[in-house]
């Protein structure tokens, strides 16, 4: 039954105790209430919504437990902090640096085997030549140890101190011992006597040879001097120490940054946010820079750093950590210098073909492991002092496009020197190697075509099915296609600067350039220029700054440097002024898979492996039947549109006497139907591009074009681009004049 509000609820058979009991409690509870105590249990019930409180259907019994109408939020999950280290090291999770450790591992003990191998006579005969000081040695020892000669200092103090018990039992223990000992060597010689007998009588001639030659070894180290080691060592360790923490943070102290000093002096300086560890041939520290600081300071004053840390300038690389903000600084160390540092042999030097749609190595990073390059889609730039290997990384670049059968090469050796010519005579399709005039009017006549492909190619990718060409740039499948003439084009120009230089046609060259650097990645046409003098007039802003593919070698200054690299740079630690002319070879890349950009070390290919590689080339186009131009015998056959006419003469002819001032796109016009062979291509031009080309063509000669008003075909006025007459004939003129003073 139920007690009165507030009592607690009695589960026995009622009875007549229970209405006393019942009744007390009910009196006590009054009095409490009297009294102003309140009961807590009745408070929180009174406080708790019941079920009875959430359903309007429920008969007002209060048996079924209560509930919170509010519940608590659940505890968020702890957020893990920071990043989860790989279980096994990164050494372990790629194949390429697995075989390079095992295969390192594995040539140094075939060496240290093979080194003392060799050396085994020498051994042999230095350990004859000590056995006899050996044998006085052994036989020293013997008699000393019979003799209980290590006895002797401690009977000697005994006596000087005269204690008389001490010597006694120490002269009771030496009788003891040499009694002993003099059996036993009695024994020794005895049964060691019987054994030379019998095996003198038993034993082969060979057999008593090979155990006298091991006694006269084992006598030949016991003789050895403790200054004259019997071998050397097969491989001379490195003399780099491990790299420490307390290094790291002595040396990037040192270098003067502000922001290192002052946090340096609030206690909140430099920290390791992961243990120093091996990383290839050398130590990998990452670290987190103060507050304030970055990595672009300290890569700044990189050889600052490396004389903190007392390690040749060429070990010593830091670098932004990726996808880390950046104060985040990864500090590679190496065993040796990257510039001394033995390169694993090249995947493409003896076999294989390529796809230049796809990644290709052809360099190593500073720990040795394979970079990639992608030429397609890309302009590239070449950067460097003289005699620093940039001639070399471009004929790579060639070697590596020279391997896809469908590549057409267009290579120019501007320095004449016929560093190109390995791949120019045996694979290109257009080669000139010199800066004659006959040799820039070659490779103008060559850019025009390529502008006029460039052109073509356009309308041909524009006028493909979506499904067939869904990203409006040539494709791998595209370029397969033979009817479609989509194949990739490589131009290439080492010395570029002089193109852009010439008097006459720096002017077009330069026009045309930067429109292929511009268009022409996307439509399967790719540039590559090298320069030793990157500045504006030598590698031209609209080229430059358009490169996606950029490699810049040793050169001398922040203008220099920028150019290649792009601007900033400099500022942002990218300094490729830092590298020493030993560094042959060692660039800054930008524009590979990954890292913005990156220390390289460029695969070294000299002639003869040149023209092997270049070799096989030619050899998978004969089998594709691809073989076209100058490689195929056609070296003096110069392009279509070489300029074999006089321009100016010819506009003169097309302009008549009453026309003072005519329209470019008129003249185009005419001057296709006054030569065909010459002018022809430019009749199929559209508006404005027959203007551009008027333009792009008198501009050698420094006339420009201008506003003209005339009227159209429908007799209506308008103001386009066109020539005036004057202009011509004046210049006409003083070209003659000169001729005739010469």
């Amino acid at each position: 039954m139920s007690s009165e509000e507030g009592s607690p609820v009695n589960h026995h058979t009622p009875g007549a105790g229970d209405d006393a009991e019942n009744e007390l409690f009910a009196r006590l509870a009054a009095e409490m209430a009297a009294d102003g105590v309140v009961d807590l249990a009745k408070a929180r019930a009174d406080r708790r919504p019941t079920t009875a409180t959430l359903d309007d259907d429920t008969d007002g019994d209060d048996d079924g437990p209560s509930v919170y109408v509010d519940q608590p939020a659940p505890a968020p999950l702890p957020t893990p902090e920071g990043t989860r280290r790989p279980i096994l090291p990164a050494w372990l999770l790629s194949t390429a640096e697995l075989r390079t450790q095992l295969a390192y591992t594995a040539g140094q003990m075939g060496h240290t085997v093979a080194y003392h191998a060799i050396r085994t006579p020498l051994y042999a005969g230095r350990l004859a030549m000590r056995a006899p000081r050996g044998a006085a040695r052994t036989m020293t020892f013997l008699g000393r140890w019979a003799s209980d000669a290590e006895g002797q200092p401690l009977r000697a103090a005994a006596a000087r101190r005269e204690d008389a018990e001490l010597y006694l039992k120490l002269t009771r223990q030496r009788d003891n011992r040499v009694r002993l000992r003099s059996l036993i060597s009695l024994l020794g010689s005895v049964f060691g006597l019987a054994a030379v007998v019998a095996l003198w009588v038993l034993t082969s001639t060979a057999t008593l040879l090979a155990l006298a030659s091991a006694v006269v070894l084992a006598l030949g180290v016991a003789g050895a001097p403790a200054d004259e080691p019997l071998i050397t060592r097969a491989v001379v360790k490195a003399k780099a120490p491990k790299l420490t923490s307390d290094m790291v943070v002595r040396a990037l102290e040192s270098l003067g940054i502000g922001g290192i000093t002052s946090a340096k002096s609030k206690g909140s300086g430099i920290t390791f946010p992961a243990p120093i560890m091996r990383d290839g041939p050398g130590w990998r520290a990452e670290v987190e820079l103060p507050h304030g600081v970055e990595v672009a300071d300290v890569m700044a004053r990189r050889g600052q750093l490396a004389s903190g840390l007392r390690r040749p300038l060429g070990t010593v690389w830091p670098e932004q950590a990726p996808g880390e903000h950046p104060g985040r600084m990864v500090l590679w160390v190496g065993d040796q210098d990257m510039a001394k540092a033995k390169q694993p042999a090249w995947p493409l030097a003896s076999k294989g073909t390529v796809d230049l749609f796809d990644p290709v190595p052809f360099a190593t990073d500073q720990r040795g492991n394979w970079v990639n390059v992608t030429l397609m889609f890309v302009s590239g730039v070449i950067g460097a002092v003289p005699r620093m290997g940039k001639t070399f990384l471009l004929r790579l670049l060639l070697l590596i496009a020279a391997l896809d059968p469908r590549a057409e090469l267009h290579t120019y050796d501007l320095k004449g020197t016929g560093d190109l010519d390995p791949v120019g005579e045996k694979v290109s399709y257009r080669h000139r190697a010199g800066d004659d005039e006959e040799d820039i009017e070659y490779a103008l006549a060559d850019l025009r075509e390529l502008r006029e492909e460039m052109r073509r190619r356009t309308k041909v990718i524009r006028n493909l099915p979506r499904d067939v060409c869904p990203e409006s740039k040539v494709t791998t499948k595209l370029a397969d296609n033979r009817s479609l003439r989509l194949h990739p084009i490589v131009l290439a120009a080492d010395e570029c600067q002089v193109w852009f230089e010439h008097p006459k046609y720096g002017p077009e060259i330069e026009e045309i350039c930067t429109d292929v650097n511009k268009r022409g990645p996307a439509v399967g046409i790719l540039s590559l220029l090298a320069t030793q003098r990157p500045d504006a007039k030598s590698l031209p802003t609209g080229i430059s700054s358009n490169a996606v593919l950029r490699l810049c070698l040793k050169v001398m200054g922040q203008l220099e440097n920028d150019m290649v690299l792009g601007t900033s740079a400099y500022k942002r630690g990218i300094r490729a002024t830092t590298f020493t002319r030993a560094d042959r070879g060692i660039a800054y890349y930008i524009g590979g898979e990954g890292a913005d950009a990156q220390i390289i070390r460029s695969v070294f290919v000299d002639a003869p492996a040149a023209e092997a590689i270049a070799q096989r080339g030619r050899e998978a186009r004969e089998q594709a039947g691809l073989l076209r131009g100058h490689a195929a015998g056609h070296a003096d056959a110069a392009p279509a549109s070489a300029p074999a006419y006089d321009l100016l003469a010819d506009i003169l002819a097309v302009m008549g006497p009453d026309e003072p001032k005519l329209w470019s796109e008129t003249i185009a016009t005419r001057l296709a139907e006054l030569r065909p062979d010459a002018y022809g291509p430019w009749a199929g031009l559209e508006g404005r591009a027959k203007a551009d080309q008027i333009a792009t063509a008198l501009r050698p000669y420094g006339i420009a074009t201008g506003q003209v008003w005339g009227t159209t075909d429908a007799g209506k006025g308008a103001n386009r681009r066109g020539v005036e007459r004057d202009h011509i004939t004046r210049t006409v003129t003083e070209r003659n004049k000169k001729r005739d003073a010469g």
